[in-house]
C-alpha cells in the first residue's frame, strides 16, 4: 500500500521523529550531537522556523516545529542530508543513516502543543539518560535545560513556550517546572508519537464509546487532533492538491509559470529571468518562488541556481511571493 503524502500547511505545528535505520545510534560522541545542533538552529534561523521542543538520544530525536518560510519538508531534507554525509564521512561508513522516511505529525495546537513540549522534554529521563528530574536541565541535548536556564540555544522559541504558564518569568518557571513534574508520572505516553482516530481520542475505549453513541469522528494517520481539525487539514490539503493536480493537466511547468507572471506583471519574460536587481524584478521573481515551491513542488535549490541567488536568498523571495499575491490578489490560474 502507497505511503500518503505528507501534509503541510503555513503555520502548521509538526511532531517530528526521526530514527536511525535499523535503530542504531545517530549520535555516537558528543561531536555529532553539536553538529546536529548546529546545523538544526542555522536552518531554522535562516528559514524562520519556530522550534518550541526537543530532545536527541542515541538512536533517535524529536522535533516540535512551526511552519515557517519554507515547507517542513525541506527543513528536514536540508538537515538530514547535511548531517548523513558528514557523519558518514567521519566515521567511515557507507549507505542510509536514517530511516527512508521521518515521522512528521501535523498536529492540533490547542490540544497537543504543551502536551508535546512535555512529552518531548522528558524524553531524556524516560530513557535513563539522566536518574531524576532535577538532573533534566543539565542533559545538554535537550530543550528543557535552554527553558530553565541551563542551556542557550537562540533559535528555541521560549517565550512562545512561557507566556502559557505566567505573565511574569517567575510564575512561568515555577508554572512549566509543576507541569513537567507531574507529566513524569504519566509514563512514556505513545499516544503523543502519531496521529489517527485511536490516539486522538485516548484509546480503544474511547473509540468504542464513540460507536455506541453512534458519533463519528474523521481520523487521519498523520494528524494528532479531534474530527472538525482533521476534517478542515484534509480539505485544506484537498484543495492544494486538486490544484497542482489542474496544473499538471493544463501543461504548466516552471517555465509557463515564468510567463504567466510576466503577464500580470506586464513585464518581459527577459525582465525576470536575465540579472538585475531594481524593485518590479525583485517581486516578479519572488511571485515566481512563492508559485513554484507551491504548486509545482520545485525544489529551492533549483531555483536558486536559475536565479543566481542564495537558498537563504530564495526562502525569503517565497515569503515575499506569498506576501504579494495575497495582497494584490493574484492567481495562478486565468
Amino acid at each position: 500500500m502507497p505511503r500518503k503524502a505528507r501534509i503541510d500547511t503555513s503555520g502548521a505545528l509538526h511532531h517530528i521523529i526521526g530514527r536511525g535505520i535499523n535503530r542504531q545510534d545517530i549520535f555516537s560522541d558528543k561531536y555529532d550531537y553539536v553538529n546536529f545542533l548546529k546545523r538544526l538552529g542555522e536552518i531554522l534561523k535562516e528559514t524562520e522556523t519556530p522550534c518550541y521542543a526537543w530532545a536527541l538520544m542515541p538512536n533517535h530525536f524529536h522535533l516540535l516545529l512551526r511552519t515557517g518560510k519554507v515547507p517542513i519538508s525541506t527543513i528536514m531534507r536540508r538537515l538530514l542530508t547535511g548531517y548523513s554525509v558528514t557523519f558518514n564521512k567521519r566515521h567511515n561508513r557507507l549507505g542510509h543513516l536514517f530511516q527512508n522516511r521521518y515521522k512528521s505529525i501535523l498536529c492540533q495546537e490547542d490540544a497537543y502543543l504543551l502536551e508535546l513540549v512535555r512529552y518531548i522534554h522528558l524524553n531524556p529521563l524516560r530513557a535513563g539518560l539522566v536518574s531524576a528530574y532535577k538532573e533534566l536541565s543539565r542533559y545538554p541535548y535537550c530543550g528543557h535545560g535552554v527553558i530553565t536556564g541551563r542551556q542557550k540555544h537562540e533559535w528555541q522559541d521560549i517565550k512562545f513556550v512561557m507566556q502559557m504558564f505566567g505573565d511574569t518569568e517567575g510564575k512561568a518557571k515555577v508554572g512549566y517546572s509543576d507541569f513537567m513534574q507531574k507529566g513524569v508520572e504519566l509514563g512514556k505516553r505513545p499516544e503523543l508519537t502519531g496521529g489517527g482516530l485511536l490516539r486522538s481520542i485516548g484509546g480503544w475505549e474511547a473509540v468504542k464509546g464513540l460507536r455506541e453513541s453512534g458519533e463519528y469522528q474523521k481520523g487521519d494517520e498523520r494528524i494528532l487532533g479531534d474530527g472538525d481539525f482533521v476534517t478542515k487539514v484534509l480539505s485544506q490539503a484537498d484543495e492544494q492538491l486538486q490544484m497542482k493536480y489542474r496544473m499538471r493537466m493544463e501543461g504548466y511547468n516552471l517555465e509557463s509559470l515564468i510567463k504567466r507572471v510576466a503577464e500580470i506583471m506586464v513585464m518581459n519574460l527577459e525582465d525576470i529571468t536575465e540579472n538585475g536587481k531594481d524593485r518590479k524584478r525583485s517581486q516578479a521573481r519572488s511571485i515566481v518562488c512563492y508559485w513554484a515551491t507551491q504548486y509545482l513542488g520545485t525544489e529551492q535549490t533549483r531555483l536558486a541556481k536559475m536565479f543566481n541567488l542564495s537558498q537563504p536568498a530564495i526562502s525569503q523571495a517565497v515569503a515575499r511571493g506569498k506576501k504579494l499575491v495575497k495582497e494584490r490578489s493574484y492567481s495562478f490560474l486565468e
